[in-house]
């Protein structure tokens, strides 16, 4: 299982709040399928800097739907594991 190490700046990002699932979930695919936006966007997101190394974070309704998507995710994985015998 590989192991992440935060930075002290990093500590309260989304990424580390996320952090034991982070390698295991396509970000890439969460951001298109329920965001519309790129990869690059919610990697930007979860590291909590823009392309321009400027901060950014996630707005109240980003986290809402953030949530959202990963309940759906989680639940997609549940239907899946109960379809097999």
């Amino acid at each position: 299982m590989a192991v992440m190490t935060l930075k002290a700046t990093q500590q309260d990002t989304m990424k580390a709040r996320l952090s034991d699932i982070l390698m295991h979930v396509s970000w890439g695919d969460i951001s298109r399928e329920y965001f519309g936006k790129s990869g690059s966007w919610l990697y930007h997101k979860l590291n909590g800097i823009d392309g321009n190394k400027k901060p950014t974070e996630f707005t109240v309704e980003e986290r809402y739907q953030l949530k959202g998507a990963l309940i759906d995710l989680s639940e997609r994985i549940r239907r899946a594991a109960d379809a097999i015998e």
